[in-house]
């Protein structure tokens, strides 16, 4: 088995060093993600409040709706601006934040298709990580000198381009692992994927209280709320240095098996011409007929239509976290940049933690079960929150939150999958990202305008959970991407040979 599956073992179990290995590229991407949602916020809240443009459109607002003023205020919310009332900066922080979902939605699928149909001697999936990731991480690494010199438009080129060139090897890089994994051992796999994508989250969640306390040392200045986007470079820095590590594993250490058409091509070298004419015509019927055989049952596309509707919606809950979770510190907890993202490394921490249990969950009762509780976990934590509003709670919410959320991810992407089947990994992790990227492009906009009305971050606990009732209500009519049970395929292995 190890011969087609890199990721699995000859006795048919997961090959655990091989796929650690394999998540190495899933580690790269994690890491730009932990830093670039709560760094890029603040940058932006800095550019945007510094523009005159905005300042003139948020006065304009002002003036032509009086209204929306009084009620902020009555919500709690500071109107004493110079735009004379309400602003508009974080109505475009929600916008500009969806920028990478918009090229995730509008690429992602065209090039986990394109991996699919890839022939190189690096596989189908790596020659898109081997470039992608260096040209991510030195556009990634400039990102915040940019930003120093205070410059709005320059900063948005360089947003642009970094958020498009992720979006040139985020899907192969997500359908590694699938592909070099059976499908009865790909929840386990995904597991070990998202716990070194928790890692990486993690490095890049440290990464800014590291730096600014070796930037005391160095200088003798402490890293505070006002003085921070000093270190930002730094930070940026680290995060592009593990994605080039982590693209050199892959390239490596990670082998992928040759195409079907390329191993032919090997066998039949000593063959004449009509030979292996004949022979590729033959193998190209067969795919036609088999790619015929693995269209989607009426309930299958149900179930499909469904699952991607439930990832809408809690992508629309979890995006509006990561995204604002820095600004609501600041806010609600006044904490800076690095002590929020000390926060949201207990989550990451709980996830890692989390992962191979709800890999052995999915495998147990089942991925839409181990995803419902999920949940179902996670609105209970945030409404526990709500209830309360303690400091003491909002650290039991994120351990909490970390182990729901691993429970949600670890056994979402197989389920899609499991519904596509193998020889359409690429094509459907397109459609997943499809769905999560369209989330993560809505709801920073959505709550932009929730906060900027209610007046408060705190409006982030109840935006979130109305999201995670509507995936749940989705995810119930799901009835198909169970995996299909071991004793099932070697019986079917058996009857083939």
């Amino acid at each position: 088995m190890n011969n087609t599956f890199f990721c699995a073992r000859e006795n048919g179990k997961l090959h655990r060093p091989r796929t650690i290995l394999t998540g190495f590229g899933f580690l790269a991407s994690s890491i730009a993600w932990a830093i670039y949602d709560p760094y890029i916020t603040k940058i932006l809240e800095k550019l945007l409040n510094a523009s005159e443009t905005i300042t003139m459109w948020s006065a304009k607002l002002n003036e032509m709706f009086p209204v929306l003023a009084k009620f902020a205020e009555t919500q709690g919310e500071n109107v004493v601006t110079e735009a004379g009332g309400i602003t508009l900066v974080p109505l475009f922080i929600g916008i500009i934040m969806t920028f990478d979902n918009i090229f995730g939605v509008i690429f992602q699928p065209t090039f986990g298709k394109l991996s699919d149909r890839c022939h190189s001697k690096l596989g189908k999936r790596r020659p898109f990580i081997v470039f992608g990731a260096p040209v991510s991480a030195f556009l990634f690494a400039v990102i915040p000198w940019i930003a120093l010199s205070g410059s709005l438009p320059l900063t948005m080129l360089f947003i642009i381009l970094f958020v498009f060139s992720m979006s040139l090897w985020r899907a192969p890089v997500v359908a590694l692992m699938p592909a070099l994994t059976p499908p009865a051992l790909r929840s386990e796999g995904n597991a070990i994927i998202n716990l070194m994508g928790g890692i990486g989250g993690a490095i890049g969640m440290f990464a800014g209280t590291v730096v600014g306390l070796f930037y005391k040392l160095a200088t003798g200045v402490e890293i505070t709320t006002e003085n921070e986007q000093i270190a930002f470079p730094y930070v940026f820095l680290t995060g592009a240095v593990v994605m080039v590590i982590g693209m050199l594993v892959i390239l490596f250490f990670v082998k992928e098996p040759s195409s079907k058409l390329e191993a032919v091509a090997e066998q039949n070298k000593a063959l004449d011409a009509a030979a292996r004419a004949k022979a590729e015509k033959e193998i190209k019927k067969a795919e036609k007929e088999a790619k015929k055989a693995q269209k989607l049952s009426k309930g299958e596309r149900v179930s499909l239509v469904f699952m991607l509707a439930g990832l809408f919606f809690l992508f629309c809950g979890t995006n509006a976290v990561t995204t604002f979770f820095a600004l609501f510190a600041a806010e609600v907890l006044g904490k800076t940049t690095a002590e929020a993202t000390i926060m949201t490394t207990l989550f990451a921490v709980c996830s890692a933690v989390a992962a191979i249990p709800a890999g052995y969950a999915g495998k147990k009762i089942g991925r839409k079960k181990t995803i419902l509780l999920g949940l179902a976990v996670f609105m209970a934590a945030f409404l526990l929150y709500v209830v309360t509003r303690s400091m003491a709670i909002i650290w039991v919410v994120l351990v909490l939150g970390g182990f729901a959320n691993m429970f949600i991810t670890v056994n979402t992407l197989p389920l899609v999958l499991e519904i596509g089947g193998i020889d359409k990994v690429g094509t459907f992790t397109g459609y997943y990202y499809t769905a999560t990227f369209s989330a993560q492009i809505a709801s920073p906009i959505v709550y932009g305008i929730v906060r900027m009305l209610s007046g408060t971050y705190m409006s982030l606990f109840i935006y979130s959970p109305v999201m995670f009732i509507l995936s749940m209500l989705c995810i119930f009519v799901v009835k198909h991407g169970e995996a299909v049970p071991e004793e099932v395929i070697k019986k079917a292995e058996e009857a083939n040979d």
